[in-house]
């Protein structure tokens, strides 16, 4: 069972609500509602109270996944008891949670609890570097019961895009584009970038699917990110990392 500690070392750093970042206002209103699971109804309040809900939780979701800074990580050795080693990576498996994944064989391990989520896992290259994994698993009311219940796959895209994109501000914000997405076995499958005026795009790519842990329906959502100039070294083991992740 993976037990590593580092609930003080993830940074999720606050954003006012003027800044350029897409992140501020979606997170400050789920994290008020992630506590009760049941707020994030796909029924609810007649309206526009779906398409809200959908939408926070989307773009909460992705927001921890481009916020994630594994330079102030602690590395702790004892996550890789939980690793096992097989060809040219490890598999990673967590039996609370209930999924293994695929990582590279020097990649570090680490586990926390932001806030705002039930569980986060990251997977991240021991040298510095902007690129790495990360698995957030987030609780959704009952009336989530697959992928489908968020609409079809392109629906969800264009709901995660249009949430954290704001180029169209003045001055411009954070750029998202959609660059593919597709549905396979139960999972969303999206990628799509990130970019700062002025900054090196990121490249994202996430699986998202959802399973019961016996009590509540939860959504994992496994993201990989890498920068541009770190494509050539990076992009090709972020992926194969994300497309390994199987429940178990």
């Amino acid at each position: 069972m993976a037990s590593v500690s580092w609930f003080s070392c993830l940074q999720m750093r606050p954003t006012p609500c003027h800044s350029t970042t897409p992140f501020a206002a979606p997170i400050t209103t789920l994290h008020q509602q992630h506590h009760n699971p049941s707020s994030l109804s796909s029924t609810g309040e007649e309206g526009s109270s779906h398409g809200v809900h959908r939408r926070q939780l989307l773009v909460h979701t992705a927001a921890a996944a481009a916020l994630l800074a594994p330079a102030a990580l602690v590395p702790n050795a004892s996550a890789l008891n939980d690793v096992s080693t097989e060809e040219d990576v490890r598999i990673y498996t967590d039996d609370v949670n209930k999924f293994k994944i695929a990582i590279p064989p020097d990649w570090q391990v680490g586990i926390g609890e932001p806030d705002g989520f039930k569980s986060i896992t990251a997977f991240y290259p021991q040298e510095a570097s902007n690129s790495n994994v990360s698995v957030a698993i987030t609780g959704v009311g009952p009336d989530f019961t697959k992928m489908e219940s968020f609409g079809k796959v392109e629906e969800f895209a264009e709901t995660l895009i249009g949430g954290l994109d704001r180029s169209w501000q003045r001055p411009p914000g954070v750029a998202a584009k959609l660059i593919d997405c597709k549905s396979s076995k139960g999972f969303y499958y999206i990628e799509y970038s990130l970019q700062n005026p002025g900054e090196s795009r990121r490249t994202l790519y996430s699986a998202i699917g959802m399973a019961s842990n016996g009590w509540y329906n939860r959504l994992y959502t496994v993201t990989g990110q890498f920068v541009e100039e770190e494509t050539d070294k990076y992009a090709s083991k972020v992926k194969k990392a994300v497309a390994s992740f199987r429940f178990i």
